[in-house]
């Protein structure tokens, strides 16, 4: 890690965490708390000012790759920076063509094109790549509700993963093979604690220091002249795998098949090569139905498949407790006290909110292999599962 990366991950861990928090605090006790014009203007500019000298000193070091994790390291500092400029209304895509920060624009592609991802922060630059230093892993503010935010989004990503690695090693071992049981058991615990750190950030989580004085920092925001949408937690090929894996959504199917499109490059780059493989493998459900004909009185064969079963029922649960708890309670109720200027502002993912809440529902009723006629869902594939057990 050069001077330059260390001095800027520095500064980021430290002044820029403590701004962030005091203006944070300044939006909070007005009675418009999504109000952040003519507050705290000292602040923000000295943001601005203090992390374009890290940055132009950077630019012009030029190529600042020392291996993947300090490119990496140093595309997310450089987001998280540009976060809390658009956060505080410093840059606003709605009303530029181009990014306001030509140095910050120029080093952020140099790397992206480097490393193979947007040139923004991504889910991963605070959750599974967040390097600690002595307790403390890089944020936004101090505030108490981030770090939950962070602590627990985490910890259920890298349960996914754990039920993504269960089910990706039964491929070469077969939906027969009796270890397979216990490996949909593994995933199946994986699952219940995704459930598990959900409740626990439901719960402590407060609502409106979340919607006014976190979430913020993942808005969308222009990077030369592109404007690019929020960073997003299902940003991780493990709940992807597992969708595809267990046949709960299919690669081909043109809606699914653009959220990956979309979401791909907000990956690290091994990330992308695992969906990717992903994609090519054929699901647990069609290798079920192709045996069940001849095979659903054997005994492996009911073990396997009702276990194959429960890890589809968790799967569905917790895209239904990530839509009907989180979505409904943390977004879309909070965004009914704001003006239709404000509420155009809301999400992190770029479309209107009325439209992100439709395709998360859809999102939810895949996963849950809801029976719809207006999208494609595994119900019918399911229940036909289902039936020869119960024949």
């Amino acid at each position: 890690m050069s001077k330059n990366v260390e001095d800027f991950d520095g500064w980021l861990r430290s002044a820029f965490v403590e701004m962030n928090t005091e203006l944070e605090n300044q939006y909070f006790a007005q009675d418009e708390r999504e109000n952040v014009d003519g507050l705290g203007d000292t602040i923000k500019h000295q943001i601005r000012d203090e992390g374009h000298e890290y940055v132009v000193k950077l630019l012009a070091e030029g190529n600042t790759d020392e291996g993947f994790d300090h490119a990496f390291d140093l595309l997310g500092g450089l987001g998280l920076y540009m976060a809390s400029l658009r956060r505080h209304e410093l840059t606003n895509p709605a009303n530029e063509m181009k990014s306001p920060f030509p140095e910050a624009s120029a080093l952020g592609m140099q790397i992206a094109a480097s490393v193979g991802m947007v040139p923004r922060f991504s889910t991963a630059h605070l959750a599974t790549r967040n390097a600690a230093l002595d307790g403390r892993q890089k944020s936004f503010t101090s505030l108490k509700d981030e770090y939950l935010f962070l602590d627990y989004n985490t910890r259920g990503i890298f349960a996914f993963m754990r039920a993504s690695d269960a089910l990706t090693r039964i491929l070469p071992m077969g939906v027969s093979n009796p270890v397979t049981e216990t490996l949909l058991g593994d995933a199946a615990n994986a699952l219940k604690d995704v459930i598990k750190y959900s409740d626990c950030l439901f719960d402590e989580l407060d609502t409106d220091r979340f919607f006014y004085s976190v979430r913020p920092y993942y808005k969308p925001y222009r990077v030369g002249r592109h404007e690019y949408r929020g960073a997003n937690a299902g940003d991780f090929s493990g709940i992807n795998e597992i969708d595809l894996l267990l046949g709960l959504c299919q690669a081909n199917d043109p809606y699914y098949s653009q959220l990956l499109v979309d979401k791909m490059l907000f990956m690290p780059p091994t990330d992308q090569a695992s969906l990717r493989d992903c994609m090519r493998r054929r699901s647990l459900l069609s290798q079920f139905l192709d045996v069940a004909p001849s095979s659903a009185k054997e005994p492996w064969f009911i073990k396997n498949a009702t276990a194959f079963i429960e890890v589809c029922r968790l799967h569905g649960a917790t895209a239904a407790q990530h839509h009907d708890r989180l979505v409904t309670r943390f977004i879309e109720k909070p965004s009914k006290a704001l003006s239709k200027e404000k509420l155009s502002q809301v999400t992190a993912s770029g479309p209107p909110l009325e439209v992100l809440l439709r395709s998360l529902e859809v999102l939810r009723d895949m996963r849950l292999a809801t029976s719809r006629k207006d999208i494609r869902t595994s119900f019918n594939d399911l229940e036909k599962l289902k039936s020869y057990l119960n024949a």
